[in-house]
């Protein structure tokens, strides 16, 4: 356990949740959204994830407060509520997904910088992939410096990021045109858009990406100076960057029209910006875009390692993630995650849709914590554990879980099976660690139900793996 002199201030846990929050995907929103959906059917959309998000972070916060004896967030929530497999399979699921989206991260960093420089190409030449296998290590090394230290130069990084989105809004607030914005409000007259509840429904799948991160700090909930501070960063943190993503997306269809934006390359805020101001809002973009991308590896770097540590600690993981160096940092936990992503960067030498690709299918697999963190908060107030002398907030609590419940639950479905099948895929070589961890506690790997949940996930994985060989699914 750190010590007093290594805790994480309120300020740092926002900046967790804003820099894991805040990375690319902003950038990209104004034509990611506009080619799923019209400006009436987004502001539904954002409507509904605005209510369905919010009362996730609730969730968060309320779980920090009432279970402070619960470390490591999602996964742990899981393990509490509803046993060693499901704990166990919440960690393995945020950890993938986290240190691949880093692949994803450190593709896009270098494909920007072919912006100014070509040799970078999109992100997966020779010489993008050395220069993004070097500032992995540089970051690998930083972190071993120690988690508050590496959490300060994050905290930097998430108010210099701040700074280009901030012009932005300012300036695209000037240039909006509501007649602009009021044009095919619905999408009637772009049959490739559908209904305006296809619309929402595409919508809502691009806000999921932009929206992984929100449970930032309660992953860091052990290194927390103060335990009240966890629910209050992610709240935060959330409100902040919902009101961002809000403000670049409502705005850029008030100075281009759905067609236009669509038809924009990503980073798409410089498209729109260069179309108010000339070719430096592009560049400001573009340079806004880096320091992004640098925050959120950082940002990533630590969540990946932490996770894998702080499920190791309670031996959820196997005993030999629990290492930590004379700083307090988990490095074999760091040095495994940081292993993959540098051979996965090797792989999009030779096939650049795969990062991308397992991206997607990497974010549906954290939908999975999310459920069962929503699940854990029900069960709570169902029972009405730790709301002895609170009935009034026991009810509140449960509404408010079985809305963030039923809204995980239709972003699993929204996903599609074809992600769900996938997934086992992953899912399924985690038992191998999973079992090593029960044999070091010399207990039975699976219960009786456990062992019907690993047969559904092996089903789930041998059928996506025929439909890949078969043709039927594909990556």
């Amino acid at each position: 356990m750190s010590d007093s002199a290594n805790k994480l201030r309120l300020g740092a846990l926002i900046a967790l949740v804003v820099g894991s929050m805040v990375g690319g995907g902003i950038f990209s929103l104004p034509q990611n959204i506009a080619a799923s959906a019209s400006a009436g059917a987004t502001l539904i959309g954002w409507l509904i994830t605005g209510v369905g998000m919010l009362t996730l972070a609730f969730v968060f916060q309320t779980l920090a407060n009432r279970k402070p004896n619960l470390d490591g967030g999602v996964y742990a929530y899981a393990k509490a509520g509803f046993g060693d497999y499901m704990g166990f399979s919440s960690a393995w699921g945020y950890w993938i997904s986290a240190w691949i989206g880093n692949v994803s991260y450190m593709v896009l960093l270098f494909s920007t910088l072919g912006y100014f420089f070509p040799v970078f190409g999109e992100g997966n030449t020779l010489p993008a992939v050395i220069c993004a296998s070097v500032l992995l290590w540089l970051l690998h090394f930083l972190v071993l410096r120690g988690i508050k230290e590496a959490a300060f130069i994050n905290t930097l990084t998430t108010i210099a990021k701040m700074v280009p989105l901030a012009l932005f809004i300012i300036i695209a607030a000037i240039a909006f045109k509501m007649d602009v914005f009021t044009t095919d409000f619905w999408g009637e007259s772009n049959a490739e858009l559908g209904s305006v509840m296809d619309q929402v429904r595409k919508m809502m799948l691009v806000t999921v990406w932009v929206f992984i991160g929100i449970e930032g700090a309660s992953i860091f909930s052990a290194r927390a100076e103060k335990r009240s501070d966890v629910g209050k960063a992610t709240v935060i943190g959330f409100v902040g960057v919902l009101l961002l993503l809000v403000l670049v997306n409502v705005l850029s269809q008030g100075i281009l029209a759905q067609a236009q934006l669509a038809g924009l390359k990503n980073p798409s805020m410089a498209g729109v910006l260069e179309h108010v101001v000339g070719p430096w809002g592009a560049q400001l973009i573009s340079i806004g875009l880096l320091v992004s991308l640098a925050g959120a590896l950082l940002s990533w770097t630590l969540l990946c390692a932490e996770i894998l540590f702080a499920s190791a600690r309670d031996h959820t993981m196997p005993e030999f993630l629990r290492k930590e160096n004379a700083n307090q940092v988990p490095v074999n936990a760091l040095w495994l995650t940081n292993a993959l992503i540098q051979l996965f960067l090797i792989i999009t030498l030779f096939n650049s849709s795969t990062y991308l690709s397992l991206l997607y299918l990497a974010t549906s697999m954290i939908l999975v914590p999310y459920f069962w963190s929503s699940a854990y908060a029900v069960l709570l107030a169902v029972r009405g554990e730790t709301y002895e002398n609170a009935g009034g907030e026991r009810n509140k609590d449960l509404v408010i879980a079985l809305v963030s419940t039923l809204y995980a639950i239709w972003l699993v479905y929204a996903a599609g099976i074809q992600y769900l099948l996938l997934s086992a895929l992953l899912y399924a070589p985690g038992a191998i660690l999973f079992a090593k961890a029960k044999r070091e506690l010399g207990q039975p790997i699976f219960t009786g139900v456990e062992k019907i949940i690993f047969l559904v996930v092996l089903i789930g994985a041998a059928i996506a793996a025929y439909g890949l060989y078969d043709g039927f699914l594909s990556l």
